[in-house]
């Protein structure tokens, strides 16, 4: 069970990646992003059980790694970038510029964001990047309508 715990949190040994373990986990969600882009009430499904099952398996991970918020965790970013790019346009321009956008608000975690990390367990895991996928996806929603495409 513990191995499995890792492997989701971690999803699939991603996270120990030595350098910059965030950044590769949301550039490896762009594949669930275009297999379930056309599919809106899966991809939704899809999201919110990524964020159950991230909330649990950052908690357990935490445990088992006896860190808070481990490093190695990054289904976060996975679920954060599905949020970051649900309901946009199919352009190659969207998941391009989401996938930098989250990370910046990622980094940079402008309030509430930074505030949601003191949230206990998995939770603090996974909402300042479901925050960060908010952002972005409101700040691609909008100029979507100043773009031409």
């Amino acid at each position: 069970m513990k191995i499995l715990i890792l492997l989701i949190a971690t999803v699939g040994g991603a996270g120990y990646f030595p350098l910059a373990s965030g950044t590769l986990a949301s550039g490896l969600a762009v594949l669930p992003y275009f297999l379930l882009r056309g599919h809106t009430g899966l991809y939704i499904g899809i999201t919110i059980a990524l964020f159950a099952i991230g909330v649990w398996s950052s908690r357990q991970a935490e445990q088992l790694l006896k860190q808070t918020d481990p490093h190695a965790v990054v289904i976060d970013e996975v679920t954060g970038y599905l949020i970051a790019v649900a309901c946009l346009p199919h352009h190659w321009f969207y998941p391009l510029a989401a996938f930098f956008l989250l990370r910046l608000f990622d980094i940079w975690k402008p309030f509430p964001i930074n505030r949601s990390q003191n949230l206990p367990g998995g939770w603090g895991i996974m909402v300042d990047d479901v925050l960060a996928g908010i952002y972005t996806n409101l700040i691609l929603q909008a100029g979507r309508y100043f773009l031409p495409f």
